[in-house]
């Protein structure tokens, strides 16, 4: 078993995605608070319940999914990383998306998608054209 509970490998490829993303454990407020919930007796007596705070972003997790503390440490920081990729990737991925929504827009339609555009535009017409007519009351 590595740090957090898990396997080297995991706490490897974690301390790796916080380098990447320039999270440095200094950086970081560490508390540990008494879980709720399910649990039983462990959980009512250990303070399995992880909170960080990141202070350059202010950003706040906390975690009590698992009864073991270490690895609410580790589910806790992948958390973390996760909500700062999100903060800096939004941005660039919001460009993106736009520059994706242009492509569409811009692209030429298929042969069918253009019939069944034009069949449609066509039954709306003939239902327009069909309020203009008006119906014959003199009942003759």
């Amino acid at each position: 078993m590595g740090a957090y509970g898990v396997g080297p490998d995991k706490a490897r490829a974690l301390a790796e995605r916080m380098a990447r993303l320039d999270l440095r454990e200094e950086d970081i407020v560490e508390k540990f608070v008494r879980s709720g919930g399910r649990g039983g007796q462990n959980v009512n007596k250990v303070a399995t319940c992880v909170y960080l705070k990141h202070l350059p972003t202010g950003t706040e997790v906390k975690c009590q999914r698992e009864r073991s503390q270490a690895l609410n440490r580790y589910l806790a920081r992948r958390i973390l990383a996760d909500r700062i990729e999100a903060a800096v990737l939004g941005r660039a991925s919001e460009e993106e998306r736009r520059a994706a929504k242009v492509r569409r827009q811009k692209r030429k339609r298929s042969r069918r998608a253009k019939e069944k555009m034009l069949a449609d535009k066509r039954r709306v017409s003939e239902k327009k054209k069909a309020r203009s007519l008006k119906p014959d009351l003199s009942g003759d």
